[in-house]
């Protein structure tokens, strides 16, 4: 049970877990590029014990893997789960009360301690431009905060149990944020600090803001937990890490005294700023939009404070294995919220929103005469309707019948889809609706389509092993590749605009048509590199899923209407990159090359097998 980062980082390093780098690192690509290379590797946490420009040192990789982070939270593991499963399932408390006792002990005991008399972290005040300022990947707009806690209170009923803690990007530097005195908060309106933000817009006042960095390691994963309705993140943050979240007010702010660094300020009403670029975890860079600008109104560190950051980008990134523990902590919530479902999978290799796969139930069935999807289309207005899965563009959903399926099991799950949609009956589509805001697939910000592909019944058809003859030799779309049992990737020609897409598109699958039926591929990927597409299941899922918005880029062979449902004998999607699309993320080979020095026999990461 870890009473500061540093408690932390000394007992990592004890157990093998963290390797310390003493040569000076540029928190200018290079701390990222290190990062990545060792976190690819499966290594340890790394500390940058000399940052350029800054006295403070770094730590990043720290829940870099599944097994270390539970190391982590070793002593607390066992009780956290204990009380997530009450609060998932509060009739089990009342089944079995003697046995849950303890989990509501322990809720109580967490509980957040003000104490004015220990605040380690306001030892020192200093500016923004002391930090280490890290800019991750070449085209960032500046130096960005990844691991914040960004703490508000509600305006209309202020106090702690009435907070939100939330993990949203920080930009410290760039644009036209003055340095020392603003900088940007990324945020999306209808998250807990923008449900503030609105209370505090309609009464006219500026919004406190205390941004809170380092500390118990617990107080970090605390601010990406989904927690059950009744459960602060501040005391799941004492759940955690075994001990008290401990708080103060320093000039009305709220400070986590045993946090690392705490930044104040106020969000004043209407007052944006341009933030971004920034390299997302889609695995391209979200733009520049205005955000909320942050004033600052002081910044603190602890003696020795240490800097933690992690990088983003195409998964798989650190935030794989906080999605991971995410998912083992919260246990059958969804199940729970959702009635009938059995699994829900945020498919990280495609960037987690973009892609859903699940599997529901089909209890509907055996008073009909035909096998269909019934039910489970309820349940996939459910699951789009919840929380952050309301951000997918994809969700395949089916039911178990005389085989049990796993959604982790990406290729085996979609083989069993295409052995058993119906092309005509399964595809339903919303269209003009909301998507991610770090999604640039759609048809503006925030906003593009949904798909729900929903498979049930008999085994419809076998699914090609080798690319069909139908598919080969034809022209603008050629070199046929097979990603998988049932599923064909193409390259074609750029992308130019949506009318020539769907041109193109027709002329091809009429020339299709012509050669006879493909039943046997119910699934075609149009691409601007097949053999990429192909080479990997990742490739296939990231490309496909997060270059693509459903209503504009599924056509289909020989596709129709009846009764204003679409339908068709083979889906197409197309996922060439388009004009509006963000540009994916690319490391500088400089860098690359420069941060070898570290890695070289003698140097501090000249151990670790890459």
């Amino acid at each position: 049970m870890y009473r500061s980062l540093e408690e932390c980082v000394i007992d990592l390093e004890k157990n093998g877990h963290l390797v310390r780098i003493h040569e000076e690192v540029d928190p200018y690509l290079e701390m990222a590029a290190i990062h990545m290379r060792v976190h690819e590797a499966g290594g340890p946490a790394l500390l940058f014990e000399r940052v350029k420009g800054s006295k403070f040192r770094a730590v990043s990789n720290l829940f870099g893997t599944v097994e270390r982070s539970k190391f982590i939270f070793r002593h607390t593991w066992e009780a956290v789960q204990n009380v997530m499963a009450v609060r998932n399932d509060p009739m089990q408390a009342l089944k079995h009360p003697l046995k849950n006792v303890g989990a509501g002990l322990a809720a109580v005991k967490a509980l957040p301690l003000k104490n004015n008399g220990g605040q380690p972290v306001a030892a020192q005040e200093i500016k923004i431009s002391d930090l280490p300022l890290i800019q991750h990947w070449p085209d960032d707009g500046g130096a960005f905060v990844t691991l914040p806690q960004v703490y508000s209170e509600n305006p209309e009923k202020a106090g702690i149990m009435n907070s939100n803690l939330g993990m949203y990007r920080i930009q410290l530097s760039g644009n036209e944020y003055e340095m020392d005195k603003e900088i940007g908060l990324h945020y999306q309106i209808h998250r807990g600090i923008g449900i503030h933000q609105e209370k505090a817009n309609r009464r006219g006042q500026s919004l406190k803001v205390s941004c809170f960095i380092g500390g118990p390691p617990a107080h970090t994963l605390s601010a990406v937990m989904p927690l059950p309705e009744g459960l602060s993140e501040m005391t799941f943050a004492g759940l955690l890490s075994g001990r008290r979240f401990r708080y103060s007010y320093i000039d009305g702010f709220c400070i986590s005294n045993e946090a690392d660094f705490v930044i104040t300020g106020e969000i004043h009403p209407g007052e944006t700023k341009p933030e971004g670029p920034f390299g997302d975890h889609l695995g391209y860079y979200s733009l520049i939009h205005p955000f909320p600008v942050m004033k600052v109104h002081k910044v603190y560190a602890k003696p020795n404070a240490i800097w933690p950051f992690t990088v983003v980008g195409r998964p798989p990134q650190e935030d794989t294995a906080f999605g991971e523990l995410i998912h083992e902590l919260t246990g059958d919530a969804i199940k729970q919220e959702i009635p009938g479902v059995k699994e829900v999978h945020a498919v990280d290799a495609a960037g987690v929103h973009p892609l859903l796969f699940a599997i529901g139930s089909e209890r509907y069935t055996p008073y009909q005469q035909v096998k269909q999807p019934t039910e489970m289309l309820t349940i996939a207005n459910r699951i789009l309707g919840t929380g952050q899965l309301s951000l997918a563009k994809y969700l395949f959903i089916t039911a178990e019948e005389n085989q049990p399926l796993d959604t982790h099991r990406e290729a085996d799950f979609l083989t069993y889809m295409m052995e058993r949609i119906d092309l005509r009956r399964d595809i339903h589509f919303y269209t003009n609706t909301t998507i991610d805001t770090l999604d640039y697939s759609g048809t503006g910000l925030n906003t593009g389509s949904k798909v729900v592909f929903a498979a049930y019944g008999d085994k419809r058809r076998e699914l090609c092993l080798e690319v069909p003859e139908a598919l080969k030799e034809l022209r603008v779309f050629e070199q046929p590749r097979l990603i998988m049992p049932g599923i064909v990737a193409l390259q074609g020609p750029a992308f130019t605009t949506y009318p020539d897409a769907a041109r193109e598109i027709q002329e091809w699958s009429d020339a299709i048509q012509s050669r006879g039926q493909v039943a046997s591929c119910p699934m075609i990927i149009l691409s601007d590199d097949s053999s990429f597409m192909s080479e990997t299941i990742s490739n296939f899922l990231w490309a496909t899923f997060t270059r693509s918005n459903p209503s504009h880029d599924i056509h289909g062979v020989n596709g129709s209407y009846e009764h204003k449902h679409w339908g068709c004998d083979q889906v197409i999607i197309d996922a060439r990159i388009k004009p509006h699309h963000a540009p994916p993320l690319i490391s500088d080979p400089i860098v690359e090359k420069n941060i070898g020095r570290l890695f070289v026999q003698g140097a501090s990461l000249g151990g670790i097998k890459l």
